[in-house]
């Protein structure tokens, strides 16, 4: 049964549009006809979670499978999370705005280490027991056949690469690309629930889908290594890949800003590059190229059908898709009509050029990301980078040729091997770049930095290195020192504490998940956000002493591991005395330096990523040697030991030809037509803010292909005007909005194609052609007329509503105190701005409130002299001495003048 969630919805919560389901291109498939129900949910605030490209893909993907459906659920606001407690309210899914409860299974995206407290709070909201332990024991004390709860499972990167701190909380854990496993997984259910299966039999089924882990039919050594308690689950659970296919990619057209706002396409999944801190180019190998036509179809089809207004090629190294300047000139040349701008993730500075240069931006020339990672070649060699100075002064001198005077760079410390003079070569190379890139008449190239904290991850070379955070903050400091002397460049350090947290917890076993529980009963949650970091800070520190792991956690925060410091002390200890090291020296090397050493069991061993242990171990060693290890993709194998029959094979495309650029947009400033609209904002459009509608029509436009007219200068922008803001949750039956067109089209095709895009909660009334002379709507605005409804909780009757009305009408003056913008007080009498004022009925509300409707016509000009709702409020209290409340606003008509 679907939630009662318009009472909560409301106006007084941020951003209510987030929680209302109705995107463009959302599917609402019928619950009744559907055999499993999915809710997918990403465990963040809706403008991270509805922009994510793997949510919209697996998305498109399960409601694309027959009998299958699946809905949408995010993390509520701080507001509505309260909301949902005060009210008993269970957390709900936003399409059928049914209770989680309802679905057959439940999935969470696992793609940050501290994450899963937003997940715990979800579930908390939810209704659902946090542990399969605890919803195991709920559904045997049921009576019940079917399942209490859904099955909650979680996919994603860090699920991946180590999902035992999680363990106690999910049913299965989904590894690797889902494209394909999440449908396996559907039939599955689907048999599963018509044989009527138990939770445990069903489990037991699902476990032998590759790709599936189930936590309960594992246990855990003392070592923290993870093996099978029956025989008859895999001993390693295998990675699943995947090969991507752009036109899932097309999907989910928010109302509300994202922080992704535009059309995101996949060119290459997977990276071979090989730097050894990099979890996410071990965890996606093979490579694997997108046919160049699949991707110019998805985007010049999911233009047309979104109506954004710029779109992002994405992948791990987007400059290693060779088609890449070929792709972006062909899409460039075809919408060079439209003033579309193409933007790229970070990309490999080795590889920019002027062909990729040409392809990005478009009038609104966006911002670039290069990582160098480390200031000096060493340390470059020691990661594998596989760039040099030559290389990084080409791109990032091309890229300033080019007419880019702010470059956004990416650095590292604390990397294995790392010492002071590399961390000072950061501040070295990025004032060298600098003083490399000067010419008369161009301002000095700026440099915007973030320099992260390494943290260690599983199933890379580099799992086994860590380092102290009092070295993370002693080398911040030098870096702090050394940037003060250097111009135009601004600095981002990571915080120290979250990196050790992300490693303690990154690289843990089981018995984190009491951990992971008691930091969210703590508090913690939106850890990645920068003003809740001393929150979650203390929460999980304090979670960690309670479970009395602290002790870990020194380990961690003391750096637990350290190779190179061991190396040099192996050398120190040689050239002092080769024949007789000390005990120390002894027992430091034997435990950091032997094979034996990284042989020992670690927590997500049994995790098959198709990547060979040894090979790390091998790859470690090469770093120590600083030995680079060419990119497989376009050099010989490095014998990792992905390729094969379970993981495929690298998959590169040649590029095709470039095509000859056909020449940048163009605004055109021809004005042939104006055409005026009158609208209405009704339902749950009444929810989206201003801003957000004046977004939505320059979609609509779009998506419609009517010939809109662009402002000059260096930021066209269409030119369409809205005559006047209406207060967020008012409805409306009267608003108004102008369109200026390059070509004259026929009044009634224009209203056709208009309203066939537009929301049915956005009906259009009527169009007519007005002189292009003439002026905006804005200008001649008037009065506006409006029907308001509003409460009093006294006991009054319809002759005293209709008494208050008369008094006031029979008033010359009611003087108001208003603040202007400065700040300074003013008297205004509000008798002068009101027009008109009746009664149009009046009635017993559910709350025992008596209320009434009340039309008034009031003056509404663009220079201040406004009559509020909320001032016909005033005016009731200071004739009737009742408090009234104002509980809904309706817009009628703007009316302009002459």
């Amino acid at each position: 049964m679907a939630v009662a969630v318009e009472r909560l919805i409301t106006s007084d919560i941020l951003k209510p549009a987030r929680y209302l389901g109705n995107e463009r291109l959302a599917v609402h498939k019928p619950w009744d006809t559907t055999a499993i129900r999915w809710v997918l949910t990403y465990p963040e605030v809706y403008e991270v979670g509805a922009s994510n490209l793997g949510h919209i893909i697996l998305y498109n993907i399960l409601n694309a499978q027959p009998r299958q459906l699946c809905d949408r659920a995010y993390l509520p606001g701080k507001d509505l999370a309260a909301k949902l407690r005060e009210t008993n309210t269970p957390l709900f899914a936003v399409e059928s705005k049914r209770s989680l409860t309802e679905f057959d299974i439940l999935g969470f995206s696992l793609s940050y280490e501290l994450g899963a407290t937003n997940i715990l709070e979800m579930l908390d909201l939810a209704g659902i027991p946090l542990t399969w332990r605890e919803r195991q024991k709920a559904e045997e004390k049921s009576t019940s056949p079917q399942f209490q709860f859904p099955l909650i499972f979680a996919g994603g990167q860090t699920a991946t690469s180590n999902p035992e701190p999680y363990a106690d909380f999910f049913d299965f854990f989904a590894l690797g690309d889902g494209e394909e496993l999440l449908p396996e997984i559907g039939l599955v259910l689907e048999e599963g629930k018509q044989a009527g299966l138990s939770r445990e039999n069903l489990l037991l089924d699902l476990a032998q889908i590759p790709g599936v882990y189930v936590p309960q039919f594992y246990d855990m050594a003392e070592d923290g290594s993870v093996h099978p308690r029956r025989s008859d689950v895999p001993k390693r659970i295998l990675r699943r890949v995947a090969t991507p296919i752009p036109a899932y990619s097309i999907g989910l057209v928010p109302y509300v800003e994202t922080v992704h706002d535009r059309l995101t396409i996949e060119i290459r999944r997977g990276c071979t590059r090989g730097c050894r801190f990099c979890q996410p180019g071990m965890l996606t190998r093979p490579a694997r190229d997108v046919e160049p036509d699949q991707v110019v179809e998805a985007i010049e089809q999911g233009m047309r059908a979104t109506g954004y207004n710029e779109f992002s090629l994405l992948s791990l190294s987007c400059s290693d898709y060779l088609s890449l300047p070929a792709v972006g000139m062909e899409i460039k040349n075809r919408l060079k009509n439209e003033n579309i701008s193409l933007t790229l993730p970070s990309q490999r500075v080795d590889r920019f050029d002027e062909n990729i240069a040409n392809i990005l931006g478009g009038t609104r020339q966006g911002g670039l990301t290069f990582a160098p990672e480390a200031g000096t070649q060493r340390m470059r060699d020691i990661v594998n980078k596989g760039l040099t100075n030559e290389e990084l002064l080409r791109g990032v001198k091309t890229a300033w040729e080019q007419g880019w005077d702010k470059i956004k760079l990416y650095f590292m410390i604390g990397l294995p091997g790392e010492t002071d003079v590399d961390v000072l070569g950061i501040a070295e190379t990025v004032s060298w770049l600098q003083r490399e890139c000067r010419g008369k008449g161009r301002k000095p190239l700026n440099f915007n930095l973030t320099i992260s904290n390494f943290t260690p991850k599983p199933h890379t070379p580099f799992q086994w290195h860590s380092v102290s955070t009092t070295e993370f903050k002693r080398k911040q400091n030098l870096l702090r020192q050394e940037f003060r002397r250097i111009k135009g460049v601004k600095v981002n350090f990571t915080d120290v504490r979250i990196s050790a947290m992300e490693d303690f917890v990154g690289r843990g076993d089981r018995s984190l998940g009491k951990v992971v529980r008691r930091a969210w009963e703590l508090g913690a949650g939106m850890d990645s956000w920068y003003e809740n970091l001393d929150q979650a800070f203390s929460a999980w520190g304090s979670a960690i002493a309670q479970a009395g792991l602290d002790w870990k956690y020194r380990q961690v925060e003391n750096g637990e591991w350290n190779l190179f410091h061991a190396q040099e002390q192996k050398r120190s200890a040689d050239a002092e005395n080769t024949e007789f090291p000390t005990l120390v020296q002894t027992r430091l090397i034997a435990s950091l330096l032997t094979p034996h050493s990284l042989d020992i069991p670690l927590p997500w061993d049994h995790i098959d990523t198709g990547i060979e242990k040894k090979w790390l171990q091998e790859d470690l060693q090469r770093a120590l040697e600083a030995a680079i290890v060419p990119d497989c993709s376009f050099e010989g194998c490095s014998h990792c030991g992905v390729c094969g029959t379970d993981f495929g094979h690298n998959i590169v495309i040649e590029s095709p030809a470039i095509p000859k650029f056909a020449g940048e947009f163009v605004p055109n400033p021809t004005k042939a037509q104006r055409l005026r609209v009158w609208f209405g904002k009704q339902g749950n459009m009444a929810l989206i803010s201003h801003l957000d509608l004046i977004r939505l029509f320059d979609r609509v436009v779009r998506r419609a292909s009517l010939p809109i007219a662009f402002t000059g200068g260096f930021h066209p922008m269409p030119r369409i005007s809205v005559a006047t803001a209406l207060a967020l949750g008012a409805t409306s039956s009267g608003e108004i909005v102008d369109f200026e067109l390059t070509v004259p089209v026929e009044v009634d095709t224009f209203r056709e194609q208009l309203a066939r895009e537009m929301p049915t909660d956005i009906p259009i009334y009527n169009v007519e052609q007005i002189d292009l002379k003439a002026s905006a709507a804005t200008q001649l605005l008037e009065s506006a007329e409006y029907l308001i409804t509003v409460a009093t909780l006294a006991e009054t009757t319809p002759i005293q509503w209709q008494n208050w009305i008369d008094i006031i009408k029979a008033k010359e003056e009611l003087w108001y105190e208003q603040i202007t913008k400065s700040g300074k007080s003013q008297l205004i009498n509000l008798r002068d701005r009101l027009f008109e004022l009746e009664l149009v009925e009046t009635y017993n509300s559910k709350a025992e409130s008596i209320s009434s409707v009340i039309r008034y016509l009031g003056s509404y000009r663009q220079d201040g002299l406004l009559l509020r709702p909320e001032q016909i409020l005033f005016m009731l209290e200071s004739v009737a001495s009742v408090e009234f409340q104002l509980l809904h606003i309706h817009r009628n008509r703007l009316i302009l003048g002459v």
